[in-house]
């Protein structure tokens, strides 16, 4: 277990911030284009239809939005004393884990376990 957070906590979770913003545009302009097209998406031989390309943004933006909750969990560990320990066992989490995910909230086996949260 880490005594703090390490700079790389910062560094995601400010990355993570612009990419909700840049999809939350890109989601904005989606809509927008689809209120004003009154094209036939659904038989346009040109591509995706605009509900999948809503769909496929609105689950990135899903994916950004749960991955900051997990940055700001870690970061609330840390405030805690308890950044880099499992919260489901509370073993110490592999360094190794936390270069890769520095928002890892769990070590590798409970994250492997069944329905467990990454």
């Amino acid at each position: 277990m880490t005594s703090g957070a390490p700079p790389e906590l910062a560094r995601v979770r400010a990355d993570t911030l612009a990419q909700i913003d840049a999809l939350s545009r890109e989601f904005d302009e989606v809509v927008a284009a689809s209120k004003s097209s009154n094209a036939d998406d659904e038989h346009d031989p040109e591509g995706a239809t605009i509900a999948f390309e809503r769909q496929q943004v609105a689950a990135l933006l899903a994916q950004a939005r749960a991955r900051l909750a997990d940055v700001d969990a870690a970061l609330a560990q840390s405030l805690a004393g308890d950044y880099g320990r499992c919260v489901q066992c509370g073993r110490p989490i592999a360094p190794e884990r936390l270069a890769a995910r520095p928002q890892a909230r769990t070590c590798i086996e409970c994250a492997a376990g069944p329905g467990q949260r990454r």
